[in-house]
């Protein structure tokens, strides 16, 4: 009976969260798609990865326990596409092989996005239960064996579409340390290797809980620093200097 009920709640979550996300798509095509080029600054950036967030957390929802995580998903990525409709348009005409490489970045960034807030949920709910607090929000959780397989099952995902975000970024771009694209190499290859540790320790030592959480977060924090730090940089601190 538990379960029963437990399956009718997730979809009374999820359905609803579907048509935000339908309506969310068609905003952000509107916003990004233009006659010859895309918008791709640093706010359609954001709302697309928050976008594809809420369609990852989605279909990770229907078979796994992650439908909780839509409480921050979902705000974020309304946020994200009003502000968007308030910035100004900057075309930026990308080619076809240089789409699959943004394409492969923004998905890699989604999913490692979901993996970080997989891992504060995961925190807290260490916590709570290392003190015998497994009360409220925390309750309605599954068991945190199972919390802690989903998160490295994202983070797996997540690396290997990170891995050929780089591949495509050599192969496709012109110089990938090239004085506007240095910081984001070298963080963004920072973070691979952050996480491919983490993976690889996880494969070989079992590295769970505290650990797992920490770097998790490190490694997205210069994910977040290689692409939106250097966006933020060079839309708005550079063209200022420029001006001036």
């Amino acid at each position: 009976m538990k379960r029963g009920q437990n399956i009718h709640r997730k979809w009374l979550i999820l359905l609803p969260s579907l048509l935000g996300v339908c309506v969310h798509a068609v905003l952000l095509f509107r916003n990004i798609v233009m006659p010859n080029a895309l918008d791709l600054n640093i706010i359609n950036a954001l709302s697309l990865v928050a976008g594809l967030m809420c369609i990852i957390l989605l279909l990770f929802a229907i078979r796994q326990p992650v439908e909780n995580l839509g409480i921050v998903v979902l705000p974020i990525a309304a946020l994200t596409v009003f502000s968007s409709s308030l910035y100004q348009p900057a075309e930026i005409s990308i080619d076809l092989e240089v789409q699959s490489h943004v394409f492969f970045s923004i998905t890699a960034y989604g999913l490692l996005g979901l993996a970080a807030l997989q891992a504060m949920v995961v925190s807290v709910q260490a916590h709570h239960l290392h003190n015998h607090r497994p009360g409220g929000f925390i309750q309605s959780l599954p068991p945190l064996n199972t919390m802690e397989s989903l998160l490295f099952s994202m983070l797996t995902a997540g690396f290997i579409l990170l891995s050929l975000s780089l591949i495509s970024g050599f192969i496709f771009l012109d110089d990938m340390f090239a004085q506007h694209l240095v910081h984001k190499t070298l963080l963004s290859i920072g973070a691979w290797f952050l996480f491919g540790t983490l993976l690889y320790g996880r494969w070989r030592y079992g590295w769970r809980g505290k650990r797992a959480v920490k770097w998790t977060m490190f490694a997205f924090g210069l994910l977040i620093l290689a692409y939106f730090g250097s966006k933020f940089v060079l839309e708005f601190v550079m063209l200022e200097t420029a001006v001036a």
